[in-house]
C-alpha cells in the first residue's frame, strides 16, 4: 500500500516541495526512512511511532519505507514528523487519503502527539501559495506566520489526532486562520526608544537623520559616555515604518534563522542587531554544514550596530565589504551554494584612541601617537570609504545634561525623513532594485546627483586635499542628494555638498594628520 504527503523544506531562505511517499508491505516488520535524512528526521521514527499509538491509532506491524524526494537533496530538521505520521496512517487505511494532495504539512510531534512548532513556516507557506496548493497544516503556533501568506487557506492544529480528524471530514466547519495585518505592522512601534531623551548632540542628531533619509552607513568617534551607544540605539525610531513586503522579507529571514519570538507572526519594526566583537565571520555572515543566514541578514532592512568598532577581529570587519556593495551575500560550500539578501544600515561606535580621550578637551589622552595610529589602522580604507558619513560625538556639556527641556522627538524627525524617502521614490521610479540614495550606482549617482558650477568646484577642492579616493566621491554625492531631499530641494546645492563633506572627518590622510 502507498501514499503520498505533501510537505516542504528550506533552502536558504526560500522553500521547496517534498514529497514524503509511505510503502507498506507485508515482510518483517522494519521502518527505514530514506532520501538523504539528517539525525533529527531520522530520529523521528521514535517520535512517530509513540505518537501515532498514544493518539489511539495502530501502528503496523510491517515493513515500512518512507522517501523524501527530491532525494538527492539532504533534508534535515523535526518538520518531517506530521508528514511521516500521516502517511503512514493513510497507508495502513486508517486515514482517508483523498484529501492528502489538497494540502501540504509541516510540524513536529511530541511522544503523546501534541504537534510542536518548526522553524522557516513562512517560506514553506510562501511556496504553498507559488505551487497552487490548495493550503497548509501547521503547528497551532506557527499558524499566525503561515497565516500572512494572503490567498492561502492556513489550518492550525493542535495534534495529530485532529490532523486525522480534519482530514476524515470530521471538521467540515473548520475555518482557515486569518490575521490582521495592519495591527501587526503597528505593533511594538510605540516601544522604541525616543531622541527626545537625549541631551545635547544636535550636530550628531542631524547626522543621523541625514543617514536614515538615505539610508546611509554612518559612523561616530567620540570618548566613552557621550551617548554614541544611546544615539544608534534610537535609530531604528526615526526611519520609515516597514512595508509589508519588506516586513515579509524580514521575517523569512528570521523564521529560517530561528530567531522569530514564539508569539510573533511578522517582524514589524525594524531589527536592530548589535553583535559582540568577539563574533566571527561566519556568524557575522552566515555559515555552517548547512548555511544559516547571520547577523547582516538578520539586519536586513534594518540597522547593524557594531560597537567598539576596533576590537572586532580585522577579518571579521573585511568580510562587510561586498555584503555592503551588493546587498546580499553568497555563502559557497563544496555542495550547495546559498544567498542571503543583506540590505541594511551599517552603523559603528568607536573611540578616538585606546584610552578613549584624544578628542575630550576636558581629560588627557595618555596614549603615544603610535599607539593612536596603530588603534585607528585596524579598519582598513577600502571598509570606510564604503561608509557614508564619519561624525564626531563630543562630551556631553554638564549644563545640557542638566537642562529639563526635552530634545526633538523620533516621531518629529521621522516625518521629514519619510518626506525625504516619499520624494526618493518618486525619483526612482522605474529603476529596479533602487529605495533610497544610497543604492544608487555610477550611473544613477551621475543622472541624479548633478552639480552646478560652485558645487562643482567645492568638491574639486575637497577631493584634491583631501585625497578622497573615487567610491568616497559618490558617497559624498549620495549624501548631498539626500541632504537637499531632507530640504525639499531639487538641485544639489554648494551647501549641500559643504555639509556632506564635513561628514568625511575618517579619511584615510586625516589619520596621519591627527597622529602626526
Amino acid at each position: 500500500m502507498l501514499s503520498k504527503v505533501l510537505s516542504g523544506a528550506t533552502y536558504g531562505v526560500n522553500a521547496y516541495v517534498v514529497e514524503v511517499e509511505t510503502h507498506l508491505e507485508k515482510m518483517i516488520p522494519g521502518f527505514a526512512i530514506v532520501g538523504l535524512p539528517d539525525n533529527a528526521v531520522r530520529e523521528s521514527r521514535e517520535r512517530i511511532t509513540a505518537a501515532i499509538r498514544n493518539c489511539g491509532f495502530e501502528f503496523p506491524t510491517r515493513k515500512l519505507t518512507v522517501n523524501l524526494a527530491p532525494a538527492d537533496i539532504k533534508k534535515e530538521g523535526s518538520a518531517f514528523d506530521l508528514p511521516m505520521a500521516t502517511g503512514i496512517l493513510a497507508a495502513s487505511g486508517q486515514v482517508r487519503g483523498d484529501a492528502l494532495e489538497q494540502f501540504l504539512m509541516v510540524g513536529e510531534l511530541a511522544l503523546d502527539g501534541t504537534l510542536r512548532p518548526v522553524h522557516g513556516m513562512l517560506p514553506v507557506a510562501l511556496e504553498v501559495r507559488r505551487k497552487g496548493i490548495k493550503g497548509i497544516i501547521v503547528p497551532k503556533e506557527n499558524g499566525r506566520e503561515a497565516a500572512m501568506v494572503r490567498g492561502l487557506a492556513v489550518y492550525a492544529m493542535s495534534s495529530l489526532k485532529e490532523v486525522a480528524g480534519f482530514l476524515d471530514g470530521c471538521h467540515p466547519d473548520w475555518k482557515p486562520l486569518t490575521v490582521n495585518v495592519a495591527d501587526l505592522l503597528a505593533r511594538d512601534q510605540r516601544t522604541l526608544a525616543d531622541f527626545s531623551d537625549v541631551k545635547g548632540q544636535e550636530t550628531v542628531k542631524r547626522a543621523l537623520e541625514v543617514a536614515a533619509a538615505g539610508s546611509h552607513n554612518i559612523i561616530m568617534i567620540g570618548p566613552p559616555g557621550s551617548g554614541k551607544t544611546m544615539l544608534a540605539k534610537r535609530l531604528p525610531g526615526i526611519l520609515p515604518p516597514m512595508t509589508f513586503e519588506e516586513a515579509l522579507e524580514t521575517t523569512k529571514i528570521h523564521s529560517v534563522a530561528g530567531t522569530l519570538p514564539a508569539d510573533a507572526a511578522l517582524v514589524a519594526v525594524r531589527p536592530f542587531r548589535s553583535p559582540h566583537h568577539t563574533i566571527s565571520d561566519a556568524a557575522l555572515v552566515g555559515g555552517g554544514a548547512i548555511p544559516r543566514p547571520g547577523e547582516i541578514s538578520l539586519s536586513h532592512h534594518g540597522v547593524l550596530f557594531l560597537d567598539e568598532l576596533p576590537e572586532f577581529a580585522r577579518n571579521v570587519l573585511e568580510v562587510l565589504r561586498q555584503p555592503l556593495e551588493d546587498g546580499r551575500v553568497t555563502i559557497s560550500r563544496a555542495k550547495l551554494s546559498v544567498e542571503f539578501p543583506a540590505n541594511f544600515m551599517l552603523v559603528c561606535a568607536m573611540n578616538p584612541c585606546p584610552c578613549g580621550y584624544f578628542t575630550d578637551p576636558t581629560k588627557e589622552c595618555t596614549c603615544q601617537p603610535g599607539m593612536i595610529q596603530k588603534y585607528m589602522t585596524k579598519i582598513s580604507g577600502p571598509l570606510l570609504d564604503r561608509i557614508d558619513l564619519h561624525i564626531d560625538v563630543p562630551a556631553v556639556k554638564y549644563r545640557e545634561l542638566a537642562s529639563r527641556e526635552n530634545g526633538e522627538s523620533s516621531e518629529n524627525i521621522r516625518r521629514r525623513v519619510i518626506r525625504a524617502r516619499d520624494l526618493q521614490a518618486r525619483r526612482f521610479r522605474g529603476h529596479k532594485g533602487l529605495y533610497a540614495n544610497s543604492d544608487m550606482q555610477a550611473k544613477e549617482v551621475r543622472q541624479f546627483c548633478r552639480l552646478d558650477g560652485a558645487g562643482e568646484e567645492l568638491l574639486r577642492t575637497a577631493i584634491s586635499r583631501l585625497g578622497l579616493s573615487a567610491r568616497a566621491y559618490d558617497r559624498i554625492l549620495k549624501v548631498g542628494r539626500t541632504i537637499a531631499d531632507l530640504g525639499g530641494s531639487m538641485g544639489i546645492r554648494p551647501e549641500h555638498i559643504g555639509e556632506a563633506i564635513q561628514y568625511r572627518s575618517l579619511d584615510r590622510n586625516l589619520f596621519t594628520t591627527a597622529c602626526a
